[in-house]
């Protein structure tokens, strides 16, 4: 049915008459898309079924571009799904934790907006750099500095505390 409507030729065409430049930020609008789209389904797997078509339609096998797009499908679509309240896993996670749902929704956010930012931000690199390969590393170690830097701004009265080991009454764990 999907291929019935067209779309994927539309939104070629289109593309391929971008400029240079323009295409280089393809892989973070895919992203978005992937986003916004399994956001508002809230299925990761329906919004594979419609993007990957028009990806793979829209970017050229030959062109590094191929996987760092169907990368950024896959995540966005990922993340979208993870945010949103009407994700059939996201509803499973509060029922199995038995926790208000909305309540489940809204500390899982900040999480997932913090890796959203900064795997934004490496998608619109890697549609420059161009090689997927490349720039993960980078931006691995970006998501840790992130975290690390979090961590440090984070005042110390609302950070975790370690609970001590429990102590085993002696004898226990013998036969």
């Amino acid at each position: 049915m999907t291929g019935l409507l067209g779309g994927a030729e539309y939104v070629a065409g289109v593309v391929k008459n971008m400029a240079g430049t323009l295409q280089s930020f393809l892989p973070c609008i895919i992203f978005l898309i992937g986003c916004g789209l399994s956001f508002a389904t809230g299925t990761s797997w329906g919004t594979f079924g419609i993007l990957l078509p028009i990806v793979v339609a829209v970017i050229d096998p030959t062109n590094e571009l191929m996987v760092v797009a169907i990368s950024a499908c896959l995540a966005g679509a990922v993340c979208g799904d993870h945010c949103s309240p009407i994700s059939d896993t996201t509803i499973m996670a509060s029922t199995g934790a038995q926790s208000d749902h909305i309540n489940h929704v809204s500390t899982q956010l900040p999480y997932a907006l913090t890796v959203t930012a900064v795997s934004f931000v490496f998608f619109v690199i890697s549609g420059f750099v161009r090689n997927a390969f490349l720039v993960l590393p980078f931006a691995v170690a970006a998501m840790v500095g992130v975290l690390f830097a979090i961590r440090a701004l984070m005042p110390k009265n609302q950070r975790p505390k370690k609970q001590p080991a429990k102590k085993q009454p002696a004898g226990a764990g013998k036969k």
